[in-house]
């Protein structure tokens, strides 16, 4: 098989989760095989110095000549079998599609937000979730200026949108959808995409090898300390757990605010800031259970991914996607997004309970193993791909 694996990349010298998880695929498919060619655009080519300029990218946003040929001299020397979109904003757009359309090749795009429904990309306005955009129409995302602050940047992606919808881009050039989760394909059929295209496949990583132990005689946070994160309801919490030190890696916007506030409330937290993978890894083994409060719609978190492959159990809120990835007495347990009371009672509880941790820790592990490892992945890719590839067939067949 050969497949093309297209994606636009933000900032080179900020990579983000998409780009990781387009890295990883590609490693995947190559070590089993898989003749991959890949076509990257990269926004730190966007010229945006200068009205002109800005009004270009505004325009290319919603259709692309450039990238169409840009696309098609690729899709003609590779010949692909498949080609398999990531991210496609703002420099590929959606006019990618037609290139592969016009070139007899079937079209697989991964939704790692839910940028096709909401201008904002993430079904988020201040710090809480907001669905106002599905099945409301786009223009409640201009009124609260949804991406970026700023009034010109989200009728940029309106009107990618829109103009994409008039032409039926996303219902009649895409052959299948990834999603990441079941709440996530719920969201997006919601507002629009067809049923019968959106396949659920989660994020993989690669195995660990050696779980760990839990015996480190703490719990933890990884991620970004942000208002939607739940720091806030993390660190509340804590005023009223008992004898649990909280180790916190990671950064964001809310940092210094935090460390203050758990120097005030004289909390057995710990600040590590950014940490390299490695540091990660062997912290989250050694924990006892992994915190995520989140209290936004997440796609799917790479650190739970993680903490499955270590076999350390999620204590996560009640909310979107986390409601389905975290089984509630088989990987983890839940408490009411938002809410410091139920979060510190769970906290308590898990960590007297050495007997159900051990069962959970287990869980974890084989959550990992029947789903989220890199070989479950490579199979649910697969049949992605050739369910794609069936139906551009069957509908070439009708076609002629």
């Amino acid at each position: 098989m050969k497949v093309l694996v297209a994606h636009n990349h933000y900032r080179s010298s900020a990579p983000s989760g998409e780009d990781q998880v387009f890295q990883n695929e590609v490693t995947l498919l190559r070590r089993h095989g898989i003749d991959v060619t890949i076509f990257e655009r990269f926004n730190d080519d966007i010229d945006d110095s200068s009205l002109a300029g800005r009004l270009r990218v505004a325009h290319e946003t919603a259709w692309s000549d450039r990238s169409y040929q840009d696309l098609e001299w690729v899709l003609r020397k590779s010949r692909p079998d498949v080609v398999h979109f990531h991210n496609t904003f703002p420099i590929i757009s959606p006019s990618a599609y037609a290139a592969c359309r016009d070139n007899g090749v079937p079209v697989v795009q991964t939704l790692h937000n839910f940028r096709l429904i909401c201008p904002g990309g993430l079904l988020l306005r201040n710090g809480t979730p907001c669905e106002k955009c599905i099945g409301g129409g786009l223009f409640s995302a201009l009124r609260h200026r949804c991406y970026r602050g700023s009034l010109p940047a989200t009728g940029a992606l309106v009107w990618m949108l829109l103009f994409n919808r008039w032409r039926d881009t996303y219902g009649s050039l895409v052959n299948r959808y990834i999603a990441l989760t079941e709440f996530a394909a719920g969201r997006l059929i919601a507002g629009g995409l067809p049923r019968e295209r959106v396949a659920i496949k989660p994020n993989f990583v690669s195995d660990i090898h050696v779980p760990g132990d839990g015996q480190g005689g703490f719990a933890v946070y990884v991620g970004r300390l942000s208002q939607e994160k739940g720091v806030h309801t993390l660190l509340s919490a804590w005023k009223t757990v008992q004898g649990v030190p909280l180790r916190v890696l990671g950064d964001g916007p809310l940092r210094k605010s935090l460390e203050e506030y758990v120097s005030r409330e004289n909390l057995p937290i710990q600040f590590l800031g950014f940490c390299n993978r490695r540091t990660v890894i062997d912290t989250v083994s050694r924990a006892a259970f992994q915190i995520v409060p989140s209290e936004w719609y997440e796609g799917f978190p790479m650190v739970i991914a993680d903490a499955y492959a270590l076999g350390t159990p999620i204590i996560a809120s009640r909310i979107g996607s986390l409601e389905e990835i975290v089984e509630e007495g088989v990987t983890g347990t839940r408490f009411e997004a938002g809410n410091a009371a139920d979060l510190a009672a769970k906290v308590q509880a898990l960590w007297h309970d050495h007997s159900h941790r051990a069962t959970l820790r287990q869980g974890a592990r084989h959550a990992y193993e029947s789903k989220f490892s890199a070989e479950r992945n490579f199979e649910m890719l697969i049949a992605v791909y050739e369910a794609a590839m069936g139906e551009h067939t069957q509908l070439s067949r009708k076609a002629s």
